[in-house]
């Protein structure tokens, strides 16, 4: 009997551990960490939007960048992506360039073991973004 209440109280504290997976959230801000198999230069702040309007847009370090976007189930692509046209240091403007091209191949989305959104093209490394606090 005592065994029994034991691998009971046992299955239900491990079902109250199970928690939601993360999801991709339209309106919420996702701060880059890597673009492939580069991280960012440091101090440079490069973010991610959905709208619910089918709008994505953002910082992409140097410029504000936008783009239209479609998203289905795992599925994500952006459209064309324009971004404003300020001049910053040339290894900004060249990451900044690599950030709004890996845009265009994204096709779909996961989040990995350590629940960091990832944007994958159709090859090579993925985007990693990280959830903004508050």
């Amino acid at each position: 009997m005592m065994r029994a209440t034991t691998l009971g109280l046992l299955g239900a504290s491990l079902l109250g551990c199970a928690s939601t997976p993360v999801q991709l959230e339209t309106e919420r801000t996702y701060q880059v960490e890597w673009i492939g198999e580069r991280p960012l230069i440091d101090r440079s702040h490069l973010s991610l939007t959905l709208g619910d309007d089918g709008r994505a847009y953002g910082n992409a370090g140097c410029n504000h960048w936008f783009a239209s976007y479609t998203l289905a189930g795992e599925q994500l692509s952006f459209g064309a992506v324009g971004s404003t046209r300020k001049l910053c240091a040339p290894a900004l403007m060249e990451q900044e360039a690599r950030f709004l091209a890996s845009l265009t191949k994204v096709q779909r989305w996961d989040v990995s073991p350590i629940e960091q959104l990832r944007l994958w093209p159709a090859a090579g490394k993925p985007l990693r973004l990280w959830p903004q606090e508050g």
